[in-house]
């Protein structure tokens, strides 16, 4: 793992792969580290350079200083981590939050994008109203204490029973982070959408998600799916809200198909 100064911060990241070969960028979802897409580097790598890193709070990334955090603070990221690899143009790959980012890139740097595959996410998540209540208890319980209620929501019931030690592992993980910038994502989340901000863009978007994820449903996916101008949409039947751990091999078989077509 490496760290690059952005914005007064530290950012956690992993570059690695042959110079030569295209990057992929990838971005993990809220609560998560850079850790969820580990299981796809085998497949990725000798192929492709790959580049994840840990947003703010999350994993070995420093906690957000002051103010509310966007998209563009969190694709800024993105872009300068695509600098220090030297590339000017990238393959995007990103889940819920992660697919986000990918959703601000799309909007405002569709340019540097050779592809963007967004997976178990949404033009529009949830509401603001959950955003803002689940920001509060964050704020007065911890992250640490929601953990056990949140984790749960991000795998389908069958991926639990067969690795019973990954709830708990999760739980470990979300519950180092940062409570402030967690509680300033959530904020993010139900205040900046991009309803209307997605058509148009000249990029080619594949899209994913889960028949069993309740967070971000099928119907989710099919909205952003006609945002994105009628965007390819598949729904990974089994799978919930992390298609990176829970079918790591078929997200990479999914990946490198896009990859090729770009």
């Amino acid at each position: 793992m490496a760290f690059i100064n952005i914005q007064g911060r530290s950012v956690a990241y992993r570059l690695l792969g042959a110079e030569a070969n295209p990057l992929v960028i990838l971005a993990h979802p809220l609560g998560m580290s850079q850790a969820v897409w580990d299981d796809l580097l085998p497949a990725l790598l000798p192929r492709y350079r790959v580049l994840t890193w840990d947003l703010p709070g999350h994993g070995a990334s420093q906690a957000w200083g002051e103010g509310p955090i966007t998209p563009a603070d969190l694709a800024r990221e993105a872009l300068a981590l695509a600098e220090r690899a030297g590339v000017e143009r990238f393959h995007f790959a990103g889940t819920s939050i992660g697919g986000v980012v990918g959703q601000q890139l799309i909007s405002e740097h569709g340019e540097r994008l050779l592809s963007a595959t967004l997976t178990n996410t949404g033009a529009v998540i949830g509401n603001a109203e959950l955003w803002t209540t689940r920001a509060g208890r964050v704020r007065q319980e911890g992250l640490a204490a929601m953990a056990e209620e949140i984790v749960p929501r991000w795998f389908a019931p069958a991926c639990f029973e067969a690795e019973p030690a990954l709830k708990a592992g999760w739980c470990t993980q979300m519950g180092r982070g940062d409570d402030e910038s967690y509680a300033r994502l959530c904020e993010m989340l139900g205040r900046d959408v991009f309803t209307g901000r997605l058509s148009g863009k000249g990029v080619r978007v594949q899209l994913l998600g889960g028949s069993e994820d309740l967070a971000t449903p099928p119907a989710t996916l099919e909205a952003l799916a006609a945002e994105c101008d009628g965007a390819p949409l598949e729904i990974l039947d089994g799978v919930g809200h992390v298609p990176s751990v829970e079918v790591p091999l078929l997200l990479a078989e999914r990946l490198l198909s896009l990859f090729r077509q770009a």
